[in-house]
């Protein structure tokens, strides 16, 4: 005979609010961004707060984004430039993470919790408090309106967000770097050679977060990019441009097909890495 299974009412109340909530979140999560995909398809250049979906459906705006270049769209030069930038900056930052973590992990030296309790404090502030200062010293170097000034801005205090990395680094056993370096190892062999290829998922979750930073930002990238030029801007900077009293009635489709577009090689990079990100964050939450 089976046994019969008693349901807790109290706890059965319980899931089905908890499920209604999360349903709610969902779908507020989720109407702007389907509202962004079904407006990139309009017919209609402009703007249209009076109907969900789109009278008629088009690729025009698409198509139009590539091929109709002018001083308000050039939507190719903004994709190249944010790659550039976020291509060097992904090196450059996930380079100085992973050294500084493997410092503060697996080296021992004067004044290391002083410079690990810095650093935390540090990255309690916003970096946006600080564009400002920023701004007038690359305008004193001569770098404003340049890409290697953002690539500096990203990648200059990317070293302070080692703490995930440097929890992963703690996990590796120290036995194996005692005995590379018994076995002649210097610090550099030993950080290339035996904790790097141990290291494979906080490197590909460094790697994905230290793209995201230039790929998505908006802020540093108008300030520091002032350019009237539209083939000088980023991504962020462009389609926030589209959307000026000016010209908003006529490029807001297009702005929408712009926004799609950007958000697909950042989904294909999550789906295609998802594993080892998560086992990245949850590899470095195991010590601190």
């Amino acid at each position: 005979m089976k046994k019969t299974r008693h349901v807790n009412p109290k706890r059965l109340a319980g899931d089905v609010v908890r499920h209604l909530v999360l349903f709610a979140l969902a779908v507020v999560w989720l109407v702007p961004i389907v509202w962004l995909v079904c407006t990139s398809f309009s017919s209609n250049p402009g703007r249209n707060i009076l109907r969900f979906f789109p009278e008629s459906l088009t690729l025009s705006n698409y198509a139009r984004l590539f091929t109709d270049t002018d001083s308000v769209s050039n939507f190719p030069a903004w994709f190249t430039n944010t790659f550039i930038v976020a291509c060097f900056t992904c090196v450059i930052s996930t380079l100085f993470v992973l050294m500084v973590a493997y410092a503060t992990s697996c080296m021992r030296f004067r004044g290391r919790r002083v410079l690990m309790n810095v650093g935390v404090l540090l990255g309690l502030f916003p970096g946006f408090l600080t564009m400002i200062c920023i701004y007038y010293i690359l305008k004193e170097l001569k770098l404003t309106d340049t890409h290697l000034g953002l690539i500096l801005v990203y990648a200059g205090s990317s070293g302070l967000g080692y703490l995930i990395a440097k929890g992963f680094f703690d996990t590796i056993s120290r036995s194996m770097i005692d005995a590379a370096k018994l076995d002649g190892a210097s610090e550099a062999e030993v950080f290339w050679k035996v904790i790097l290829p141990l290291s494979k998922p906080i490197i590909v979750y460094t790697i994905i977060s230290s793209f995201l930073t230039p790929w998505m930002d908006f802020i540093f990238s108008n300030i520091i990019i002032k350019s009237r030029l539209s083939e000088d801007w980023t991504v962020a900077v462009g389609l926030f441009n589209m959307l000026n009293k000016s010209s908003v009635n006529n490029y807001f489709s297009r702005f929408c097909a712009g926004g799609v577009l950007v958000s697909i090689p950042i989904s294909v990079l999550f789906v295609i890495m998802q594993k080892f990100y998560v086992e990245g964050v949850t590899g470095g939450s195991v010590k601190g």
